[in-house]
């Protein structure tokens, strides 16, 4: 296996207060799907390879439409990346759920819809298998270290994600619950599945910061009052989930690789027959690919 380095995907603060302690070098890279969305900080935690990238930019400029999902993924794999921890705000579907705790999810229901959801888009058929979408032995480092935390931390929780950028309405914030959401947010696809793609573990700390609007807000609050209060949410939530991915990165140093499945998602997914590839199509994601097809020089 390959050394390992986590890389960081969330907030420009959270990634901010993650490199403030150890510095880091600013890396400027760049893609077949152009660049990603800001410079990438590499850093060492406790010894541990790690690269921080905000996903919406510095100073929070993309919405999560224009997140360039497939430039950030495929940095991180030129980089060396192998295993992803991702965050994200989200609001809580459930009663139990309540803002400034953190949510370890482990299945996903993508409601988006204008994204570029996978790499391989043309010249090869490949179909990742996607049941489990969040790496598992990732999922069980961060609840490892979830009692050193400050704050409740779920294992396990439905993570819908929307299109945005606009929220929900209460008719759709009812129907999340319905089927069986437990969070929702903008972010995680298809982050999620373009990892996949890439053969890195990925896993998601959600942090909720209010209750949707299925659950009806204090009425003697107004609109900048109840603003007000989901971002104050956000700021603990973070220190909360900053908390739990440095003893998550500090765990994950001293313990050995272990092996799983993500590494070789790729190994059965190529559909198409190896001997009818135009490489030169696919040349661009020789990095993703080499693995599995001979491309020569």
């Amino acid at each position: 296996m390959p050394e390992r380095m986590i890389g960081v995907i969330g907030g420009t603060g959270l990634g901010q207060a993650l490199s403030s302690t150890t510095g880091g070098e600013e890396i400027h890279i760049d893609t077949p799907f152009g660049p990603p969305s800001s410079p990438i900080t590499l850093t060492e935690w406790e010894g541990q390879k790690v690269a921080i990238l905000p996903r919406h930019g510095s100073g929070h400029v993309l919405n999560p439409t224009e997140v360039p999902f497939r430039a950030n993924i495929y940095a991180l794999k030129k980089l060396g990346v192998t295993h992803i921890i991702a965050s994200g705000a989200t609001g809580s579907l459930r009663e139990e759920i309540q803002p400034r705790d953190l949510v370890i999810a482990d299945q996903v229901i993508d409601k988006t819809y204008k994204r570029d959801g996978t790499f391989f888009d043309s010249g090869l058929a490949a179909h990742v298998e996607f049941a489990q979408p969040f790496c598992g032995v990732l999922r069980r480092a961060l609840l490892a270290c979830a009692e050193q935390v400050e704050t409740q931390v779920h294992d396990g929780g439905v993570y819908v994600c929307m299109e945005g950028p606009q929220f929900s309405t209460v008719a759709e914030s009812r129907m999340h619950r319905v089927w069986g959401g437990d969070v929702i947010g903008m972010t995680c696809m298809p982050e999620a599945k373009l990892a996949r793609e890439a053969e890195i573990c990925y896993a998601l700390v959600a942090l909720p910061t209010d209750y949707d609007c299925w659950r009806p807000h204090d009425p003697g609050k107004d609109q900048g009052a109840l603003l007000e209060e989901i971002v104050h949410n956000l700021e603990i939530a973070t220190q909360h989930a900053i908390q739990l991915i440095q003893r998550t990165i500090a765990h994950l140093a001293n313990q050995a690789d272990t092996d799983c499945t993500c590494s070789s998602a790729l190994k059965l997914a190529i559909f198409s027959d190896k001997d009818k590839l135009e490489h030169a199509k696919l040349a661009h994601l020789k990095l993703l690919l080499e693995k599995y097809i001979a491309f020569g020089d």
